[in-house]
């Protein structure tokens, strides 16, 4: 029963995606910032199944499995959707066109991880889709302060950068000390509460640092792009000598 543990999780971050995207289609935009702290609510479940996981020795295929597709509604389709209610509506086939782009992507990000083998390298490849749909989901929050054009922008963005080979910075992989595990509960209960006195402003919060992490990647790009250009102009720079006793 102890080692269902962390399938209940990943099951519970199922059911948070599910009654995100059932907030987001309500009436009256505080249902949208609501949706969006589902999100990140899912988003410490999904922290937690692994490293539970790792922790019960309950890792299985089948919760891998699971997990992943868990993954593609919280942090694929219901911050597409998130995004789509808040702020791209009137663009019609465009909006319909684009936000589909997102979830796909997620999938395609999800199916490489499963099929991979290099063990634990402490790293991912490409933008984690748990990062990119939270970051999503909170930046429609800010969508009074962006035209929906560039909201578009970004969540293409946010695809290109899951399917991209990019490495992130693998937080997942730190363990939890059997003696501290007690924290997790209080940790859960204090987000939990932030989130109850703070509905609307917490999301907003959580936003910045999963748009740092995004960019990191785009950062790695622009510097792996610098990195080619320096090579090239110095492949070009290099002096050609001549043999003078011909």
């Amino acid at each position: 029963m102890v080692k269902a543990i962390p399938n209940l999780l990943t099951v519970g971050n199922l059911f948070l995606g599910i009654l995100a995207i059932l907030l987001a289609f309500q009436d009256g935009y505080q249902y949208v910032d609501y949706a969006a702290l589902i999100v990140i609510f899912g988003m410490i479940l999904d922290g937690l199944d692994g490293r539970m996981a790792r922790l019960l020795n309950a890792e299985s295929e089948f919760g891998k499995e699971l997990d992943s597709l868990s993954d593609v509604v919280t942090f694929g389709v219901a911050p597409a959707f998130i995004i789509y209610v808040a702020a791209l509506q009137e663009l019609g086939i465009l909006a319909m066109m684009s936000i589909a782009v997102f979830p796909i992507c997620g999938a395609l990000r999800l199916a490489r991880f499963n099929v991979q083998t290099g063990g634990n390298t402490g790293y991912f490849v490409g933008l984690p889709i748990t990062a990119a749909g939270g970051a999503l989901a909170t930046l429609a929050l800010y969508h009074n302060f962006f035209s929906p054009i560039f909201l578009i922008l970004i969540m293409l963005l946010l695809s290109f950068l899951m399917v991209s080979k990019v490495k992130y910075p693998n937080f997942k992989k730190v363990g939890i000390p059997k003696a501290t595990i007690w924290i997790v509960p209080v940790l859960i209960v204090i987000v939990a509460i932030m989130g109850y006195l703070f509905p609307t402003q917490f999301p907003k919060i959580v936003c910045i640092p999963l748009g740092l992490y995004a960019l990191y990647g785009f950062k790695k790009v622009f510097d792996n792009l610098m990195k080619k250009d320096k090579k090239k102009e110095g492949n070009e720079e290099e002096p050609v000598f001549h043999d003078s006793s011909l």
